[in-house]
């Protein structure tokens, strides 16, 4: 048996590699052991969000946009480029090397704060104890005080109607791996994923369908919010096919033979390519969970209490492994915080102030309740927005659809959520956030004064719309309601 240590994180992703750090800053012995492998065969740090997801997908979704600005907007700048062309593979090695980088910081991190980073499997024996294999096959046993699952999550894979082939019908990372434009490309699933992948593709030329199940758009967003953005996505070409159920698809040598169902009528669609974004699940295969007495719900996630303590002692389990919002800040923070708790401090999770971000264009944002939510929980609430169209900033970026929308308590004044859609929300929404997270009130914002001109002065005019104090925009309060 190898050296014993304070804490073992299995995982090194957004939850793992957080949690270790924090825990080495405090002062514990920390080792974190993860069994990433590249496509190209390198292992990494970071999980699907540094090595498959969040960075590689926003690289790709920055790289395109500038090829669609290119092509689209630049004239209206009075900027000529001629014929712009595209180069694909320097756009998907660009991709890679963003990657690379971020993950390589997490070594760089690992070596300041002294935290042992291992490359590999780990498996959960029992009674304090975790198994490591290492890729070449070669077995050790590493015991610890505290145990930490963060494996994460992998894809929904729907082996039953369109399983993954790896060629015609991928994942989302292999979305991000295409070596030539789709001329027609499919996506199963109009979630955050679907849309950003789908923007990928669509601003680099593919001709894209996107079907999803669900009768409505975005359903976790704000009503007035998901409508805009369903309308400027449609806009921009995004076939997007609601109440579309598919029923199969079958591989061909050339395409991909989709059957869905929509208002009752069977439907047929081939496409080049098929991505399939319906989710993700667990990814507890092999860990040990029955061994060790770990209990999973009926779903695999891995039951937790509220100090992320599973059905074993000493064991814990933080990120998507354990449910909810499957998002990578969420489980940066779970991670920090139960690093913080195991060391005696007070330290706990928000989860009324988890922000949320779409990264199309124009993006989309909202953190807290939807007024469809607020009235659900039974507040009586008052509402006020504000569009992009009248702010300065915005129409100087050639950058005016969307808007921001405030929920608020009507009895207490205090913000409930905030949804918003337009340019650069995604750096918006803090504020939001900031002000959930200290209980303000519409009028704390309102009195709060925002630079001129600036993209956060839609912020502001939307909170002044919510009592009718607008000033640069026509919006009339909604009255309060329960």
């Amino acid at each position: 048996m190898s050296d014993n240590f304070d804490v073992i994180v299995i995982g090194g992703g957004p939850g793992g590699y957080p949690f270790a750090i924090r825990a080495a800053q405090l002062g514990m012995k920390a080792l974190c052991i993860d069994n990433w492998v590249n496509h190209d065969g390198t292992y990494s740090f970071g999980g699907t969000c540094l090595n498959a997801g969040c960075i590689p997908s926003k690289a790709l979704l920055e790289s395109s946009e500038l090829f669609h600005r290119a092509q689209h907007e630049f004239d209206v700048h009075g900027i000529g480029v001629g014929t712009v062309a595209l180069d694909l593979k320097k756009m998907i090695d660009r991709k890679t090397a963003v990657s690379k980088a971020n993950s390589g910081g997490v070594q760089m991190l690992f070596k300041g704060n002294k935290v042992t980073g291992l490359f590999g499997t780990g498996k959960l024996l029992g009674g304090g104890k975790v198994e490591y294999t290492d890729h070449d096959g070669k077995k050790d046993t590493y015991s610890a005080k505290h145990i930490v699952i963060a494996t994460g999550s992998a894809p929904v894979n729907l082996t039953k109607i369109a399983p993954f082939d790896g060629e015609r019908v991928v994942d989302s990372w292999g979305a991000l791996e295409f070596t030539e434009v789709p001329k027609k490309l499919g996506i199963i699933g109009a979630g955050v994923i679907g849309v950003e992948l789908g923007s990928v593709w669509s601003r680099l030329g593919s001709e894209t369908v996107i079907l999803e199940a669900l009768p409505s758009f975005l359903p976790m967003v704000d009503a007035a919010i998901s409508k805009e953005a369903l309308r400027q996505l449609t806009k921009q070409k995004l076939d997007i096919r609601l109440g579309a159920k598919v029923l199969s698809a079958k591989i061909g040598k050339n395409e991909v033979a989709v059957e869905y169902e929509q208002d009752g009528e069977k439907k047929s669609i081939s496409f080049d390519k098929l991505i399939v974004a319906v989710g993700r699940r667990p990814y507890t295969e092999g860990l040990g969970c029955e061994v060790a007495g770990v209990k999973l719900d009926e779903r695999g996630f891995v039951k937790i209490d509220a100090h992320y303590k599973t059905s074993a002692e000493g064991i814990y389990a933080v990120g998507d492994v354990t449910g909810g919002a499957m998002l990578a800040h969420k489980a940066i923070e779970e991670g920090v915080v139960l690093a913080e708790q195991l060391a005696g401090e007070k330290s706990e999770v928000n989860y009324k102030a988890v922000p949320s971000v779409i990264y199309t264009n124009p993006e989309i944002a909202w953190v807290g309740l939807s007024e469809e939510q607020a009235t659900k929980e039974g507040f009586e609430i008052k509402t006020g927005s504000s569009p992009f169209a009248a702010n300065g900033r915005a129409r100087a970026m050639e950058a005016t659809p969307g808007m921001i929308k405030f929920i608020s308590d009507a009895k207490t004044d205090r913000v409930l959520g905030v949804h918003m859609i337009g340019p650069y929300v995604s750096e918006l929404l803090a504020e939001a956030v900031l002000a959930l997270e200290f209980g303000a009130t519409t009028e704390d914002i309102q009195l709060t004064m925002h630079g001129h001109p600036t993209l956060s002065e839609t912020f502001h005019e939307a909170a002044l719309a919510v009592d009718g104090h607008a000033i640069h925009s026509a919006n009339k309060p909604k009255k309060a309601k329960a």
